[in-house]
């Protein structure tokens, strides 16, 4: 999932081609649908007044709202802009499974 974040968000990478981009939004669009659900099993497990709970649960909504969202417009500037959205959403995520518990990704 990492791996797949960098190729957007690391400061040396490249702009991907627009089918290369397709596949890398759809591909952090599915990592976030797998995340979502076992981050938050796992948060929720924890006491309502802990930090990292609640920390863990602010990022799933922005991801949520991430996932509802288009890029502004069809052009491939809009739609890598959007990606590295989804890229960002996909590391916290990652980094929340870590700290409620998880195996790291």
């Amino acid at each position: 999932m990492r791996t797949t974040a960098r190729r957007l968000l690391a400061e040396d990478a490249e702009p991907p081609s627009p089918q290369d981009l397709d596949t890398l939004t759809l591909r952090l669009r599915g990592y976030m649908m797998l995340a979502i659900p076992v981050v938050e099993t796992a948060a929720l497990t924890w006491p309502e007044d802990d930090v990292p709970r609640a920390c863990a649960l602010a990022c799933i909504g922005e991801a949520r709202m991430r996932l509802r969202l288009e890029p502004r417009n069809g052009s491939l500037p809009a739609g890598i802009a959007h990606a590295a959205r989804l890229a960002r959403s996909v590391n916290a995520l990652c980094d929340h499974y870590q700290t409620v518990g998880g195996e790291p990704r």
